[in-house]
Formats: C-alpha cells, sequence, structure tokens
C-alpha cells in the first residue's frame, strides 16, 4: 500500500469516528455516604475538564489548519509522515532508475553475448588474458633490468682476437646484440666508463655481419641509414621471403572469377590490400601457382606488392604514349598495358637482347596487342626519341637490390659500397635521358596529365634514391610532385652532410620490418620545360652544395680530345687575329719603310746534315 492510500484511509476512519459517542460501561450503584462523597467528588472532576476540553479543541484546530498548510505545500502526501517519506521516495526512485540502467547494459551484454559464438567467446577471454600476462612480463623485466642489471662489458678487440678460432655460437651474438642495444637506448647510464658510443656501433656491426652473414660495410651503411634497432629490426625482416602475390590480368578475367576458380585447385588466398584492386595474396597451395591452367591462358601475373607501386604512382591512361625504360620481364609493362585498356602506344624497352625474350612470351601470353619491343641503351633514349617524345615514362632503374635480399641473398655477399656508387652513376645517366625524351607538362597544376614520369628502384640506399633525384633536380628544370600513394615511408631530406629539397617528402619508401614488402623507393616527377641546367644555375638548396665534386660525370676520352682540339684551334685563331692586327693592311696605303733585302746564305758542303759518314769517306778514299 503506498502512502497516499494510507493517509486517505486514515482520514475516512477519523471522520466516521468524529460524530460517535463512547459507551461507558456498568458501575454498581453506591450507598448514600458514597453517593455524596462521589457528587462531590465528580463536580470538582467536571469543573477541571472544562478548560482542558476547551484547550484540546483549540489546539484540534490549530493542527488541522497546520496539516491543510503541510498538505498545500506537499501535494503528494497527506499524512502526518509526510516529512520522512519523501526522501525515502526520492532514494526509491533513484534506485529504480540504477536497476533499470543496469538491466540494460545486462539485456545488451546479453544480446552481445548472444551475437558471439562459444569460440569466439573463448578466445576473446584467451587473447585478454593473454594480454595481460604480457603486460606484466614486460613490467617485471622492466623492474628487474632497472634494479639487478649489471654493466654491460664490451669485448675489447684483444679479446676478440683471441677467440678468432673459435667458433662463436649464434645464441652468444645474440646476447651481445640485445645487451648492446640496450646500452645504447640508455647511454649515459649504462655505457662502460671509458667507451664512446662509436665503439658500440662498430662492435654491434661487426656482430651482425657475423650474425647473418653480411659484409661488415653493408651493415655500417644501413646504421648510417637507421637506428640501432631499426637496423636490426630491417635485417632480421630481410632474410624473411615476402608474402607470394599475383596480380589478376583484367584484359582477361576479372578478379572475383580468378580467386573462385583457384579455391576450386585447392588454393586459399586473400585480397592483398585496401589500396590494391587487382592483387591477390596466397596463403597456401596445394598446387605450383606457375603451372596452373588460369597462369598459362594469361588470367593473372606472378608480382611482388612492391612492383605495382611504380605503375599506379605513374597512372597511364588510355591512347597515350608509354616508355617503359627497363622494361624486362615484362611484369610492369603487362600492368601498364591492361591499365591502357589495351590502346595507345607502349615502347617496352632494355638493354640485352635476351632478357627481351621472356618480356615478348610474357606479354603474348597475358594478351597485351599495344606493345613494341625494343633494345636500345637507355642512356642513348633521349637522342633517340627527341622528336617522338612520350607521355609517360617508367624508369625502374638497374639497381643494387638491397631491397630484395630475401628474394636474392647473394647480395648481403656479393654488393659493395663501390658497386652502389658505380650503379648510382648509371641511374643519374638515365634519369637524364628519360627527362628529355618526356613531353613537357601543359598544365602544370595537374600533377596527373602528361609529362610525368617515375623513378624507381628495388634499393633502400640513399645513394642510389634521393643523391639520384637531387642530381636531376639541379640539372634539369623539374621538380617532384604527390606520387599518390597513401601508404610508405617519406623520403629523405637530410642524410649526413647532404641537405635534400624539400619535395623530397612527396616521394615513397617501403621496407620489409614495415610494410611486409619489397625495399622500393618511388619518385614521381613532372616536367616544367626543356631548359638544361648548370650546376651552378639552379642550386635547391640556396647555397653551393658540394654534392658537385661526388656528382661530376665522367667523360669519354674521345669528348676529351676533341674538347682539346677545340681549345688550341681557338688560341691558334686568336693568335693570327692578333698578327693580322699588328700587320698593316696592303690595300691602304701607309708609309712603310723599306725592308732590307735579306742575302741568300750560300750552304756550306761540308755541313754535318749533306756530308756522309766518315767511314763512307774513307772507304771512297782508298778506292
Amino acid at each position: 500500500m503506498t502512502a497516499r492510500n494510507k493517509s486517505a484511509s486514515q482520514k475516512k476512519k477519523f471522520s466516521k469516528n468524529k460524530g460517535k459517542t463512547v459507551p461507558k460501561k456498568p458501575v454498581k450503584e453506591p450507598s448514600s455516604d458514597e453517593d455524596e462523597e462521589s457528587s462531590s467528588h465528580d463536580e470538582d472532576l467536571q469543573e477541571k475538564e472544562l478548560p482542558s476540553e476547551s484547550e484540546d479543541s483549540s489546539s484540534e484546530n490549530e493542527s488541522d489548519s497546520d496539516e491543510e498548510d503541510r498538505k498545500a505545500s506537499m501535494p503528494f502526501f497527506s499524512d502526518e509522515n509526510a516529512a520522512w517519506i519523501k526522501p525515502k521516495k526520492q532514494a526509491l526512485v533513484d534506485s529504480d532508475d540504477e536497476d533499470d540502467e543496469e538491466e540494460e547494459e545486462s539485456e545488451e551484454e546479453e544480446d552481445s553475448d548472444d551475437e558471439e559464438l562459444e569460440i569466439e567467446k573463448e578466445s576473446r577471454l584467451v587473447d585478454e588474458e593473454q594480454d595481460l600476462i604480457e603486460e606484466e612480463a614486460d613490467e617485471e623485466m622492466r623492474r628487474t633490468i632497472s634494479q639487478h642489471t649489471a654493466i654491460y662489458h664490451l669485448p675489447t678487440s684483444e679479446e676478440i682476437g683471441k677467440d678468432v678460432d673459435r667458433v662463436v655460437p649464434p645464441s652468444e651474438l645474440k646476447s651481445h646484440i640485445n645487451s648492446i642495444l640496450e646500452v645504447l637506448a640508455d647511454f649515459k647510464k649504462r655505457r662502460e666508463p671509458g667507451r664512446s658510443r662509436k665503439e658500440y656501433v662498430d662492435r654491434l656491426a661487426s656482430f651482425l655481419a657475423e650474425l647473418n652473414g653480411y659484409l661488415p660495410e653493408l651493415v655500417e651503411y644501413f646504421l648510417t641509414m637507421f637506428s640501432p634497432a631499426e637496423t636490426v629490426e630491417f635485417i632480421h625482416a630481410s632474410d624473411k621471403p615476402r608474402p607470394l602475390v599475383i596480380r589478376t590480368n583484367t584484359l582477361k578475367a576479372r578478379r572475383k572469377d580468378l580467386a573462385a576458380a583457384l579455391i576450386k585447385r585447392g588454393v586459399s588466398l586473400d585480397p592483398l590490400a585496401a589500396w590494391s584492386k587487382v592483387g591477390l595474396k596466397i596463403v597456401e597451395s596445394t598446387v605450383p601457382i606457375g603451372a596452373t591452367p588460369e597462369y598459362l591462358t594469361g588470367m593473372y601475373m606472378l608480382q611482388s606488392a612492391a612492383s605495382m607501386c611504380p605503375v599506379m604512382a605513374l597512372g597511364p591512361q588510355p591512347k597515350e604514349r608509354v616508355l617503359d625504360m627497363s622494361a624486362a620481364p615484362g611484369g610492369k609493362t603487362s600492368y601498364m598495358a591492361q591499365l591502357m585498356r589495351n590502346t595507345g602506344c607502349l615502347i617496352a624497352n632494355d638493354l640485352k637482347p635476351d632478357r627481351q625474350k621472356a618480356t615478348v612470351a610474357n606479354l603474348h601470353r597475358l594478351g597485351v596487342k599495344n606493345t613494341i619491343a625494343c633494345a636500345h641503351d637507355g642512356r642513348k633514349l633521349g637522342k633517340i626519341f627527341q622528336q617522338n617524345r612520350f607521355d609517360r615514362i617508367l624508369l625502374d632503374a638497374p639497381c643494387s637490390g638491397l631491397g630484395v635480399i630475401s628474394r636474392d641473398p647473394s647480395v648481403k655477399v656479393q654488393r659493395t659500397i663501390a658497386d652502389i656508387q658505380q650503379t648510382a652513376h648509371l641511374q643519374k645517366e638515365l634519369l637524364l635521358s628519360a627527362i628529355d625524351a618526356l613531353k613537357v607538362a601543359k598544365n602544370t597544376n595537374e600533377t596527373t596529365g602528361p609529362g610525368v614520369m617515375v623513378y624507381s628502384t628495388c634499393s633502400v640506399s640513399v645513394a642510389e634514391n634521393e643523391l639520384v633525384v637531387q642530381y636531376a633536380l639541379k640539372k634539369r628544370d623539374i621538380r617532384i610532385v604527390d606520387a599518390g600513394l597513401d601508404f610508405g615511408v617519406p623520403g629523405f631530406t637530410r642524410y649526413q652532410q647532404h641537405r635534400f629539397h624539400p619535395t623530397m617528402t612527396k616521394t615513397r619508401r617501403f621496407y620489409p620490418h614495415v610494410h611486409n614488402m619489397d625495399g622500393f623507393f618511388v619518385a614521381k616527377i613532372q616536367k616544367l620545360s626543356d631548359k638544361h641546367l648548370g650546376e651552378g644555375d639552379k642550386n635547391d638548396e640556396g647555397e653551393v652544395s658540394q654534392e658537385n665534386q661526388s656528382d661530376k660525370v665522367d667523360v669519354p676520352v674521345e669528348k676529351v680530345e676533341t674538347s682539346v682540339k677545340d681549345k688550341k684551334a681557338k688560341k691558334n685563331g686568336k693568335r693570327k687575329n692578333q698578327k693580322e692586327e699588328r700587320e698593316p693592311a696592303k690595300d691602304k696605303k701607309v708609309s712603310v719603310p723599306p725592308s732590307r733585302p735579306t742575302k741568300k746564305r750560300k750552304q756550306n758542303s761540308n755541313s754535318a746534315k749533306i756530308s756522309k759518314p766518315r767511314r763512307l769517306k774513307s772507304a771512297n778514299q782508298s778506292t
């Protein structure tokens, strides 16, 4: 029963009992004496009761008015308990609201639990427990390291020299590497007294080279590009194989039809990524991917994920003239052909004719019809196609291969710093030739129109990427534009003593330890005019740099000889002009003193040049 109903019932009872008299109990009749005493006693009582009844009536009236005022002020309650019923009711209302919220939350949890399967619930709980365990383990490890770790002793050259004949186990090398990384992370507190940072970095390079089978100079080169911890990650990731990726040939099939056909053959695959509409990643396969009927009929092409990025950045359009300067074995060429929808003209060039055999075979298998294969030196294409220039050019330049070590482990022991510099010199020549064969952009505001080219390499070295593009910026009237790739790491703007143009951040780098792809570099370039800039005409850094000394191109011996001859001829011409100026003109009448006649000297027959040898003279005299 609520408080309101209770007060109403009490009010009704009070109104009913108000007009009624209470019945008196029967009393025995007293005697005369008792009657007198009782009568006197009753009178006294009546006199006393009269004022009390009046007082009671007045108090009752006052209480009734107070109750009415209280009721008016509290319309929800009508009884005397309203003062303590109200907060209790408010608390009950609040508790009811909280109960309703808890019930709603429980219902939502029950609904979410109903949506999840039992296996999903179990896996989620296991993941949460595992995360909690890992966090606790990390905290404990940090605590123990900070409290109980001793200073790592870096082996000296003498100590290492004693262990030359001993085969160092990989576990010991790994422990040395991890200890050095910990010291370098907090060098001030954990370094050994009297040891410099360079000593730790040099020792780390030697341990990494010995553990992973690299040349020490390559590891030292990586340490100049990355931090020590990132260098270790890069080297470890470069030894792991990359996922097998195929590219759908849209000239013959759609990606979903190709995926359905391969799944029927027992191939487990997934879409490559959100940025690719034609890529498929092979997870597991019971059949060889390079020998399926779909492959032989040209429905797909084996191509790494990183090698698709340069073509996507170039974006060739139908009915355009496009050049691929290093086309073999035809993966990027066929991708450009399908983006051009088999229209326009595509020139596939490569230096070696033997490599073009694989290019032609792949183009025939994939159904490409708009491509012409040729074998020319890429450094001469700028002069060959000077009259018929191209709308777009792709230069996937030959490089050292430092980004594809997982596919070619021989790079670890065969490539040297000298090889990288020699390759960079060739790349500079190819890039300048490609710019000369490119049309000038009509609208410089559009970065997707004609007059653009893409320079890419499968290397991560700065000498083959940023330094080459910076050299082209100083030699030709070009600019770097956005590559149009949402992923990837921006290029370097500074490296050691070098400072590059700020637009170098528009280039893109891909790393195996970051993107799980081959190491790659992509730069998109727009041609502004046909000007050939000198070394001092354009310097993007605002001051003369020392890179010109290292960027000088070797001139062939024939050109040097011709230049020397030209200089000599100029000097001879200047001397003749000076003689002509000194000698007066014969046509003009000028007073000139008469020249003295010169007497011809008679040649003596006894001169040494004409006379015979003494032996011959003595022989003639004897005869």
